[in-house]
Order: C-alpha cells, then structure tokens, then sequence
C-alpha cells in the first residue's frame, strides 16, 4: 500500500518511517504540504494516489495555544476537516491523532474510547474539533488515535525536544527539578506508538474511529521524572510540587490516562511505560 506521511521529520513521523516494513511512503516536507496553506493539496494528493494518509503534524504546544487560538483551530480542526475531504474523494483512509487533553480529569480509572470528552485549554477544545472533523467529513474512513505524554529520537520541535531528554539535561547539570505531583498520565515512547500504529493501520478488521494507544499504566510527571533520573543514575533532587494542574490561567487535566480498549480487542497492545523509558534511555543516554 502507498502511504503519504504527513511530519515526517518530527519525533513521531520518524519513528513510523524507521518502523516500516511494508509500506510505500511518500513523506512531503513542509515546503510542499503545509497544513496552514492547503490549497494546492488535491492536485497533490491525486498525483500521489495514497492508499492511507497519516497525519503527524499538529500544532501542540499547549501554553501557545491560548495564545493563538485562530491558529490552534486551524492546523487542528480546519485541515484536519480538509485531508478527510480529500481522503474520502479519493477513496483513501485518513489517519490522524489527538490527545488526552480531549478529556476534563475529573477521574481516576482509564478513559475509554466512548467516553465523554470535557477539554478545559485551547488546546484540547481544538483537538477535539478536529477529532469530530475527520470523523464527520470521512465517516467511513478517519481513523483517530488519541495518545499522551509523546517522547521520541527526534524531540519536539515546536516545545524545544522531548521531556526525558530535558530531563536527563538537567539532573546531569545538577539542577533542583520541581515537577507536577498531581497530573498523572500514561507517558508514551514514540518508538512503541509507531509500531502499534503500523499495526493499527494494517490490521484486516481496522474500522474507523477512535483509539487510544499508549503505554500501559501511569505516573504523575513528579514520577516519571524520579525514574528518569534513577534509570540514568544520577543524583539530581526532584521536587514533587501541586499546582492544581494549572500553568497560571491555563488548567490542565489532573488525571488523563487512556485505556487501550479498541486497539487490545484487535490484539495490538503497548508495553508498561517503565520498560519502554528503560529502553529509551539505554539507547540514547547509555544508561547502564
């Protein structure tokens, strides 16, 4: 099957390339797709003839988002809405992402896929209309997968890399790390999302939908960043701080695990996030 990559250079986007095996990708750089300017995209996209379209990019940093909502609405929602229409035209399969931040936080069980969403930023309110975009434009043929806590090889670009690496920077400078105590989610290696996804994609019962992949279990950041620095070694002092998930006026949700439901009926499941962050540190930061 032919597949276009849409992000490829980021953190994700990457990962589904090095993880592939069996699909024919085409991976258009920023200066030939660009999701805030879509108006050449059909003439592209007929001249492709994708079988599957795999959306990567977004606009998510969440801080930057309140501040440009326009923005946020139209990279998550408005193209987004766009890549259905061309999809479904075309006949192809659209497979895009969104977020935990869909959901409130007002729970301490995993959210299921049928669950009501509640976004309290910018941020989640703009995933979501794209989540109900794909899902209305190409009702037959968006697939979303909602996922959390992303850390990949290639870092984040638009957030400066990823967590663990920033992290492990500033144990190894010997900085005081301050760190939520009360935000818990599911951390997720990119390495381990992409081969589930490739999964996902080629597995004969796909329907459309949503699903979540994430590594199983959770953590609050406070967490995840003690075992980073234990799994490095190092004797950096991190700080559990209560924020009420707030960034000053911008709240996030203090609980926002995902349950892996529809994606473990087909058989695809995700390891523990500890083994994943154990494996991601060997081979990056040379851990012992």
């Amino acid at each position: 099957m032919k597949l276009v990559l849409i992000g490829a250079t980021g953190q994700l986007g990457s990962d589904i390339l090095r993880a592939n095996t069996s699909h024919e990708i085409v991976a258009p750089g920023r200066e030939e797709l660009d999701l805030a300017r879509l108006s050449g995209a059909p003439a592209l996209f007929k001249a492709w003839r994708p079988d599957i379209v795999v959306n990567c990019a977004a606009f998510h940093n969440v801080p930057l988002c309140e501040e440009r909502p326009e923005e946020a609405l139209r990279i998550n929602c408005l193209a987004v809405r766009e890549l259905a229409r061309i999809c479904d035209e075309l006949g192809a399969w659209l497979v895009t992402f969104s977020t935990d931040y869909v959901f409130g936080g007002d729970k301490r069980e995993p959210y299921a896929e049928h669950e009501r969403p509640a976004p309290v930023q910018m941020y989640g309110l703009s995933r979501l209309a794209g989540e109900h975009a794909a899902l209305a434009t190409a009702p037959q043929r968006a697939v979303v997968i909602r996922t959390t806590g992303l850390y990949g090889a290639m870092g984040a670009r638009s957030k400066g890399g990823n967590f663990v690496d920033g992290r492990v920077a500033d144990a190894r400078a010997g900085k005081r790390v301050e760190m939520a105590c009360e935000q818990v989610i599911a951390p997720t290696a990119t390495a381990d999302l992409s081969r589930a996804v490739l999964q996902l994609i080629a597995h004969p019962r796909l329907a459309p939908g949503i699903y979540h992949l994430v590594n199983e279990g959770s953590c609050s950041w406070y967490e995840f960043t003690r075992a980073i620095v234990e799994l490095c070694g190092l004797p950096a002092e991190v700080v559990p701080v209560d924020r009420g998930g707030r960034s000053g006026a911008m709240r996030r949700p203090l609980y926002s695990v995902l349950a892996n439901t529809r994606a473990r009926e087909l058989g695809i499941r995700l390891r523990p996030w500890r083994e994943a962050l154990a494996d991601y540190i060997r081979s990056k930061h040379r851990a012992p």
